[in-house]
C-alpha cells in the first residue's frame, strides 16, 4: 500500500529554547525566512506525501494560522501588485491536506502519535519528529518510503551519534543488509552504557505500519514515565524486524539552540537572495572575531 499520510508531532514544550518557547511555538522559531515546521511538510510532500496531520497542544495556535489562508496579507499584496509574493503565500495553505489535533496529555511521543490513529486508518505512514531538520538532496522520507515499499517493513532514519552522547538518544541493534540499510531486531531508548546495542540512533524520521497502533495502546510508560514510541519500535522490531536507513544529509536539531543557529548559517549561505551577501558577512565576522 503507497504511503500517503504523514504524522508531525509538534506538542512539546520545547523547555529547551526558553525563554523564547514561551511566545513563540519551537515549531516556528524561523529559519532564515521560513518556520521550521515548513521545512518539514516541504520535506513531506516532495516525498509524495498528500495528507499530514499535525499534533499541537495548548499555545500552539499559531502554527494553525500559518498553513491557514492570510485574507489580510493577500489583500495587502493584491493591492501592491506583488503577484510573486501572493501566490508563494497562497502556496503554503495549498501544500497538502494539512490537518490538526491537540494532544490533550503530555504522556510523550508515543502516546501523540496514538492520537493520529483515526486519521491514519490501516494504511502505513510516515514520522516526522518536530525537533529533527534533516538537510540533504533526496528528501529522506522519499527514501524511507522507498525502503518500506521494497522490504514491506516499518523504516528507521538513522545515523551514528557520539558514544558519549548515546545515552540521550536510542541505541539500535542492528546488521547491514546493503549500502546505507541494515536489518534492525531491537533497539533501546536512552541507554546505560551497559545497554548499548550500537552507536545508530533513530533521528527524526520514521515509516510505520499501521500495527504499531496496538503495540502503542498496550505500552506501558517508559524512560521519563511517558509514552515512547521507541518502545513499541523495539517490539515491532522484535516480532518482525524493521529496516534502519543511514540517511545522507546534514541533521539539525531544531529543539537546541545551539541546532536552530547551526541550522539558520547552514540554510543562510545557501539562499537565493541573501546568501553571497550572508557568506561575505560571516566570512569577516570570523576574521575580525576568532
Amino acid at each position: 500500500m503507497r504511503v500517503r499520510k504523514a504524522v508531525i508531532p509538534a506538542a512539546g514544550l520545547g523547555t529547551r529554547m526558553l525563554p523564547a518557547a514561551k511566545a513563540v511555538p519551537k515549531e516556528m522559531m524561523p529559519i532564515v525566512d521560513k518556520p521550521a515546521m515548513q521545512y518539514q511538510i516541504e520535506e513531506a510532500v516532495a516525498s509524495g506525501i498528500t495528507d499530514i496531520l499535525i499534533i499541537t497542544n495548548r499555545g500552539k495556535e499559531s502554527i494553525e494560522d500559518y498553513f491557514d489562508f492570510s485574507p489580510e496579507y493577500e489583500k495587502h499584496l493584491e493591492m501592491k501588485g506583488k503577484t510573486a509574493e501572493l501566490e508563494s503565500l497562497r502556496a503554503i495553505a495549498n501544500m497538502a491536506n494539512i490537518t490538526f489535533i491537540r494532544q490533550k496529555e503530555a504522556k510523550g511521543l508515543g502516546h501523540a502519535v496514538l492520537c493520529a490513529k483515526s486519521f491514519i486508518g490501516n494504511e502505513p505512514f510516515a514520522v516526522l519528529y518536530g525537533d529533527d531538520l534533516i538537510e540533504a538532496h533526496k528528501p529522506t522520507t522519499k527514501s524511507l518510503i522507498e525502503i518500506y515499499e521494497k522490504y514491506g517493513k516499518g523504516v528507521v532514519g538513522v545515523s551514528k551519534v557520539a558514544p558519549e552522547l548515546i545515552h540521550k538518544y536510542c541505541s539500535l541493534k542492528v546488521d547491514k543488509i546493503e549500502d546505507r540499510i541494515f536489518s534492525c531486531t531491537d533497539m533501546i531508548e536512552k541507554p546505560t552504557p551497559d545497554k548499548v546495542m550500537s552507536y545508530y540512533s533513530i533521528l527524526g524520521r520514521v515509516v510505520l505500519p499501521p500495527e504499531i497502533f496496538q503495540l502503542l495502546e498496550t505500552s506501558k510508560p517508559g524512560f521519563g514515565g511517558e509514552i515512547q514510541l521507541t518502545d513499541s519500535m523495539a517490539e515491532l522490531a522484535r516480532r518482525t524486524g524493521v529496516m534502519a536507513y543511514e540517511f545522507p544529509g546534514t541533521h539539525h536539531d531544531l529543539g537546541s539552540k545551539l541546532g536552530l543557529l547551526k541550522a539558520n548559517i547552514s540554510y543562510g549561505v545557501k539562499h537565493d537572495e541573501i546568501g553571497e551577501d550572508f557568506r561575505q558577512w560571516l566570512k569577516n565576522y570570523v576574521k575580525e572575531n576568532l
